[in-house]
């Protein structure tokens, strides 16, 4: 029989497989369907999360992996139908080996008549998509609001210094100098604060190779120095976490300010000799945040015994000025969080009684 020399066409799988690949990229949950819920598609996040090979689900009926089938099956009549362009409601998805995940699920059509694509957002993803959504924005209105308080604290405060040191120069009794000396020190305080609050806008980002163990010696060996007794700094190192490029200094300074507020806040349990400081260092896989998906993520954990963030400040630790403690200036975690924005990175803050775990996320290449 003669061999035909004309070119085989791909099948459809294969097809949907190359046009779609896009959607590998995405943090979301992805399936491209049929109108009668056959499976053409599958991202790499969905097939994660059903803990199902893209070979398996696709050609599968898609509605069989929700608890409530009915609901999408009628969703994907309707999109066939032109009944409209996009329709959202909450659902259960079905995981192998692990408890069904609720998603919200986002159906459109596309201008293809037979191809719909099914979106899925986990709730608990979309929660936390909203609060890094909060926290970029508040340490964006944070940088704002510090340069502009900074400043105009700044340009009078020079002011203030220099008429209180022409005052003393023209007054001869002591006691009244004492006035001008508090005057000139509570001047020179302000001024080391306004510092404190342009440093991270003003000191240029100077990267290179950063090994995170390097960075967490460093400041356990300034915590131990500083409290010698009474503190157990426990060290939890993932060895096979690669370097990666950061500026050392900056991440120094956000884990010795995190670790020196724990420390601070552990003021009985030092007292009593049973204070606890963890450096656990993880890494993440397929993980997402800043609404971007990564493959490989540093984790870096600073977790204390103490009696944890207080609950009329949780949701505002991040803000300047906010502090725990009587005297704090409450810039601290500010600056560690603006750090490690600046390495397209979060810190999220995890606390009850006895256990806060302030965790570091930085993407690894």
């Amino acid at each position: 029989m003669k061999k035909s020399n004309q070119p085989t066409s791909p099948s459809p799988a294969v097809s949907a497989a190359v046009r779609f690949q896009s959607f590998d990229l995405l943090a979301t949950l992805v399936a491209v369907v049929q109108s009668d819920g056959a499976v053409l598609f599958a991202n790499a996040a969905l097939e994660d999360a059903l803990g199902i090979s893209r070979r398996a689900i696709v050609g599968s009926q898609f509605p069989d992996s929700f608890t409530e089938p009915g609901h999408l099956q009628k969703a994907l009549q309707g999109a066939g139908g032109n009944e409209f362009a996009a329709l959202r409601y909450d659902a259960w998805l079905k995981r192998l080996n692990h408890d069904a995940l609720p998603v919200h699920v986002i159906v459109t059509q596309t201008e293809r008549l037979d191809e719909i694509i099914v979106e899925l957002l986990p709730l608990e993803q979309q929660a936390r998509q909203d609060r890094e959504e909060r926290l970029a924005e508040q340490a964006q209105t944070n940088k704002e609001l510090i340069r502009n308080l900074a400043h105009e604290i700044k340009n009078p405060l020079g002011g203030i210094r220099g008429a209180a040191q022409l005052l003393e120069m023209e007054i001869e009794s002591r006691e009244l100098k004492e006035y001008t000396q508090v005057i000139i020190h509570e001047a020179d305080r302000l001024q080391t604060l306004v510092d404190r609050l342009l440093a991270p806008h003003r000191r240029p980002h100077l990267v290179g190779d950063v090994n995170v163990h390097e960075v967490c010696e460093r400041v356990r060996s300034l915590i131990l120095a500083e409290f010698p007794k009474g503190l157990k700094v426990v060290r939890d190192y993932d060895i096979s976490i690669p370097e990666f490029r950061g500026d050392r200094e900056q991440l120094i300074q956000t884990v010795l300010n995190i670790a020196h507020n724990a420390c601070q806040a552990l003021t009985e349990q030092i007292a009593d000799g049973d204070a606890c400081l963890t450096f656990r260092t993880r890494i993440a896989r397929q993980t997402t945040f800043g609404k971007q998906r990564y493959r490989l993520a540093l984790e870096l954990h600073v977790i204390d015994n103490g009696p944890g963030v207080p609950d009329s400040i949780k949701d505002r630790i991040f803000y300047p000025l906010v502090s725990g403690r009587e005297g704090g200036s409450g810039l601290g975690l500010t600056l560690a969080q603006t750090f490690v924005q600046q390495h397209h990175g979060l810190i999220e803050c995890d606390s009850v009684p006895g256990h806060t775990d302030f965790k570091i996320l930085i993407p690894l290449p």
